[in-house]
C-alpha cells in the first residue's frame, strides 16, 4: 500500500511553487507553503489567489472550490513550520548551493519518515541530496510550468533513492491527475535535456543572422506544429533561467558543445534582457512581466511594403514533377487563381497527377471548404503536359522532382534554355543546396528555394531559400507569391535543413540517442515532450511518421555540413534503417505498427 500523504510543504513561492502549491490543494491535500519573508510571502499568496481567480473567470473552478482550495493552504515564514509533514518540495532558483542549505535544514526540521523532494529542472538531485542524513528518502518531482495545467511530472531517483518512496511519489503523481515518467538522476532528465539543445541551437541561428526571430518562431510553430516558436519560448522560460539550465547540462553531461550556452544569450542576460519578466528578451514587451509583444527596432516592416520591394508580376507558373509535393503544389497555385502548367514525363503520370488534384478538389468540396464553381475554376486554370517546353512563357518555374542533385541540376539545365528572361525558377529541395541548383544555370540570380511542407495544400509554411546569388528582386517575387498563395514564407540562407529540418531533426536524433542509452522508454519519452512541451507529437511517433530513412538521410546531411559531433546520426537509427524498419511505410520503426 502506498503512503497516505495527508499534509505537504512547498518551499519557495515563486510562479512554481505557488503552481505546485495549487495542485496539491486543488486535489484534497492539506499544503504548508513557505517562504523566506513576509513580503515573499504575500507575493506568492498574490500569485495563487490571481491563478484561481482567473480559473473562476473562466468557470473552470466554481467559487466555493476556490474558498476549500485555499483553506488548505497555510502560508508560513521559515522552515520550521514543516515539522510535521509527510512531504516537502522544494521549489527555489537554481542554485545548487542554496538548494543544498535548504536540505539540510529540512534534514533537521522534518520527521524521520518525510519525504524530501526537489522540483529541480537540471540540477544533480544526488547532490542535493548528500547535504543530508537521509539521501535515500530524497526523490526529484520536477513540474512543469503552469504546474496546474501541465499534466507530466518527472520522477527522478537518485542510485541511493528508496524503491519504496519511488512507489509512493509515483501513487502520489496518480493521486493528482498527473502523469509521471520515472528516470534516472541525469542531467537536463527527459524534456529539458531534449529541449534545450533545440532552444539553444535556435539562439546561435539568430546570432548568425541566419534568419530573423519572427521567421526561427514562425517556421517552427507552421512547419512543426509547435505551441511557441523557440525564441518566444526562451522569453517565457527566462534567459537567466535557460542560461542556468544549458550551462549546468553543459557541465553535467559530457560537455556536449550544443549545450554550451550560445554567447548572445549570456550576453543579454548581462544586460538585463531576461525576456517577459523584464520586458525586453528576443521580444520587446507592453511591460515586464506582460505577455504582449510590441514593435521595436527590430520589427520587420509591414508585410505590404516589403512585398511592393522590386516583386515581379506573376500570372503563370509551371509546375514540374508527378509526386506527392507537385500534385499538392499544383492545387494550391490553382486555387490561389493562377494560370498553372503542369509537366510531368509522360502522358501517363500526367493523368495521375491530373486524377489526384481532382480527387482532393473534391474533398475539398465535400468538407465545405471549397465551392463547385470554385473547384471547376481551379481546374480549368490547369493545363497538363509533357514537355518542358510548354514552360518557354510562364512567370515561375517550380521543381518538385526527386532528391537527387544530378537530376536537379540536369532540369535546371534544361530550364535555362527554354524559359524566357527573368523567371523564377524555384526549386522545393528540402535537404540539397540551392546554389549547386542554381549554378546549372546561366542565371543563378533567378533562382530561389520554395520549400513547401506536405501536405502542400493545408501546411501553411513556405521556406523562401536565398543563395549567395539570389537578387533581391528575385526574393520580393517568392515572398510576394508565398503571400498571394495565403502561405507565411519565412527567409532564410542556403544551409543545409533550412530552418525546421536544422533545428528539427537534431531533437530527434537526440531523443534516439536517450533510447539507444536506455535512459528511458520510447514511450515515455514521448510523454515527456507532449505533455511537459506541449508538442502535437513525441519524437518517436514522429519518427516513424516521416521515415527512418528519410530522418537518417536529413541527420547525415546536417552533420556533413555542419560537421557539429553532436549531428553524428545516431548508431541506433542507422541500424535499424538498415534493417528496413522505416516507420509506419514498412509497418515496423520505433514502433511495431502491424499490430495496432
Amino acid at each position: 500500500m502506498a503512503r497516505e500523504f495527508t499534509r505537504v510543504g512547498v518551499v519557495g513561492l515563486g510562479t512554481m511553487g505557488a503552481g505546485i502549491v495549487e495542485v496539491f490543494a486543488r486535489n484534497g491535500v492539506d499544503v504548508t507553503a513557505v517562504e523566506i519573508s513576509d513580503g515573499a510571502l504575500e507575493r506568492g499568496r498574490a500569485t495563487l489567489t490571481g491563478s484561481t481567480d482567473r480559473a473562476v473567470a473562466k468557470g473552470k473552478l466554481a467559487e466555493a472550490e476556490r474558498d476549500a482550495l485555499l483553506a488548505r493552504v497555510d502560508f508560513r515564514v521559515g522552515l520550521d513550520a514543516l515539522h510535521d509533514v509527510d512531504l516537502v518540495i522544494e521549489a527555489v532558483p537554481e542554485h545548487l548551493d542554496l538548494k543544498q542549505r535548504i536540505f539540510a535544514e529540512l534534514d533537521r526540521v522534518c520527521k524521520p519518515e518525510a519525504i524530501l523532494a526537489t522540483n529541480t529542472s537540471s540540477l544533480s538531485v544526488t547532490e542535493i541530496s548528500v547535504a543530508t542524513t537521509r539521501p535515500n528518502q530524497v526523490i526529484g518531482i520536477h513540474f512543469f510550468n503552469p504546474a496546474p495545467v501541465m499534466k507530466l511530472v518527472e520522477v527522478v531517483r537518485t542510485v541511493v533513492t528508496s524503491a519504496d518512496v519511488v512507489a509512493d511519489v509515483e501513487a502520489l503523481c496518480e493521486r493528482l491527475g498527473k502523469v509521471d515518467v520515472t528516470i534516472s538522476d541525469r542531467a537536463g532528465f527527459i524534456a529539458n535535456a531534449l529541449l534545450f539543445g533545440y532552444l539553444n541551437h535556435a539562439v546561435g541561428m539568430f546570432e548568425a543572422r541566419y534568419a530573423t526571430r519572427e521567421d526561427i518562431d514562425a517556421a517552427m510553430k507552421l512547419g512543426c506544429g509547435l505551441p511557441m516558436g523557440p525564441l518566444a519560448l526562451m522569453d517565457l522560460i527566462g534567459l537567466d533561467t535557460a542560461y542556468e539550465i544549458l550551462d549546468t547540462m553543459y557541465r553535467r553531461g559530457g560537455r556536449d558543445r550544443r549545450h554550451a550556452p550560445a554567447p548572445l544569450l549570456k550576453q543579454m542576460v548581462t544586460a538585463g534582457l531576461l525576456g517577459r519578466k523584464s520586458g525586453r528578451g528576443f521580444y520587446t514587451y507592453e511591460r515586464p512581466g506582460s505577455p504582449k509583444v510590441v514593435p521595436d527596432e527590430y520589427t520587420p516592416l509591414a508585410a505590404d511594403a516589403a512585398l511592393a520591394d522590386g516583386a515581379r508580376a506573376i500570372a503563370k507558373v509551371g509546375v514540374v514533377g508527378s509526386g506527392t509535393m507537385a500534385t499538392g503544389i499544383i492545387e494550391v497555385f490553382a486555387k490561389a487563381g493562377y494560370e498553372v502548367v503542369s509537366v510531368t514525363r509522360g502522358a501517363e503520370k500526367s493523368a495521375k497527377v491530373c486524377e489526384a488534384v481532382k480527387t482532393s478538389l473534391n474533398k475539398g468540396v465535400v468538407r465545405g471548404k471549397l465551392s463547385e464553381t470554385d473547384r471547376d475554376d481551379a481546374l480549368g486554370r490547369i493545363t497538363w503536359s509533357a514537355t518542358l517546353e510548354h514552360l518557354a512563357d510562364v512567370d515561375l518555374v517550380v521543381e518538385a522532382v526527386i532528391e537527387e542533385l544530378s537530376v536537379k541540376k540536369a532540369l535546371f539545365a534544361s530550364l535555362d534554355e527554354i524559359c524566357k528572361p527573368g523567371v523564377v525558377l524555384a526549386t522545393t529541395t528540402s535537404s540539397l543546396p540551392v546554389i549547386d541548383v542554381a549554378m546549372a544555370t546561366q542565371r543563378p540570380a533567378d533562382v530561389v528555394g520554395l520549400h513547401f511542407f506536405n501536405p502542400a495544400p493545408i501546411m501553411p509554411l513556405v521556406e523562401i531559400v536565398q543563395t549567395i546569388r539570389t537578387s533581391a528582386e528575385t526574393s520580393a517575387t517568392a515572398r510576394a507569391v508565398c503571400a498571394k498563395l495565403g502561405k507565411t514564407g519565412v527567409v532564410c540562407g542556403d544551409r543545409s535543413g533550412f530552418i525546421v529540418n536544422a533545428l528539427l531533426f537534431p531533437y530527434l536524433n537526440d531523443a534516439v540517442k536517450m533510447l539507444e542509452a536506455s535512459y528511458s522508454t520510447a514511450d515515455d519519452i514521448d510523454y515527456a515532450m507532449k505533455l511537459g512541451c506541449g508538442y502535437p507529437m513525441g519524437p518517436f511517433e514522429l519518427l516513424d511518421v516521416v521515415g527512418l530513412d528519410v530522418s537518417l538521410a536529413i541527420q547525415r546531411e546536417l552533420y556533413l555540413e555542419l560537421r557539429e559531433p553532436g549531428f553524428a546520426p545516431a548508431p541506433l537509427l542507422e541500424h535499424l534503417v538498415t534493417a528496413g524498419y522505416l516507420g509506419r511505410k514498412t509497418g515496423r520503426g520505433f514502433r511495431d505498427h502491424t499490430r495496432r
